[in-house]
């Protein structure tokens, strides 16, 4: 796994920089398609399910079953799956729904189209998102990584769909706070800044992996990352994705996303 450490810090910090993306198009884009916003969070939902469900599950199970047995092995990887679930879910509990990026707001630019006075409280609502997301991102972060250095191929599709994930998020910061500052550049940093909680996660993920010599240890870990994206499709990317556009660009960029990622992991078969 070691030879795969770079890569997989590469890989997440593409990811959690991604929420720059955002952020510049909402200032450039006169208008965000929220239909390619919809199919493309249904497609990273798709991506997310798949992998979790089919291959991380499996072989987490796998490990566990050879090195504790049958009966405890699979225990194992059940709890740790949804240990992942459960952890997200209090992180998400913790973060009051107003200042949740996740719970949808509008995304244009000209939905705030004003500089009247009650504009300048969209900086608190910028600022609160970005700590929101951040808080997010960690773990999100910390799962790409273990991913990617249990597993390569993995890793890179679970990037891109984290990546994909955090455009929005980006728009979702640095809208308000433009209007209430007038300044691309501390809406932009702000956002991007925002992002960096994913190598951050990383980082903590690494030292986890470094420090826990027991590959029991490592696949409950790997068993519990499988957990956290499923909640992270279900309570972020699908709620998203049907917000952001009719219910069919949901639904087709989750299958799609399932195909495509179905398709790549047959090629390394």
């Amino acid at each position: 796994m070691t030879h795969n450490v770079s890569i997989a810090f590469g890989l997440t910090l593409f990811a959690g920089l991604s929420t720059g993306i955002g952020s510049t198009m909402a200032f450039f884009a006169k208008r965000t398609s929220t239909r390619f916003l919809s199919t493309s969070l249904g497609f990273s939902a798709g991506v997310m399910i798949y992998v979790s469900l089919v291959e991380i599950f499996a072989k987490a199970k796998t490990d566990l079953i050879a090195e504790l047995g049958q009966v405890k092995g699979y225990w194992a990887t059940v709890g740790a799956f949804f240990a992942g679930i459960f952890i997200m879910a209090v992180i998400d509990k913790l973060i009051p729904a107003v200042d949740n990026p996740h719970e949808l707001r509008k995304l244009e630019a000209n939905d705030y189209p004003g500089t009247e006075p009650e504009y300048t409280g969209l900086y608190r609502v910028g600022i609160f998102a970005a700590l929101a997301i951040a808080i997010h991102n960690f773990p999100e972060g910390m799962a790409t990584f273990i991913t990617a250095v249990k597993d390569i191929h993995l890793g890179i599709p679970i990037a891109i769909a984290i990546a994909i994930h955090n455009i929005p998020e980006g728009i979702a910061i640095s809208v308000p706070v433009y209007y209430a500052t007038k300044s691309r550049k501390e809406a932009f940093w702000l956002s991007f800044l925002s992002g960096l909680a994913e190598p951050a996660g990383a980082v903590i993920g690494y030292f986890i992996l470094i420090h826990t010599q027991s590959n029991i240890m490592c696949d409950v870990i790997f068993a519990a990352t499988g957990g956290i994206m499923v909640f992270i499709s279900i309570d972020e990317l699908l709620p998203a994705a049907e917000k952001y556009g009719r219910h069919h660009y949901a639904a087709y960029g989750f299958i799609a996303g399932m195909v495509v990622m179905a398709l790549s992991l047959l090629l390394f078969v």
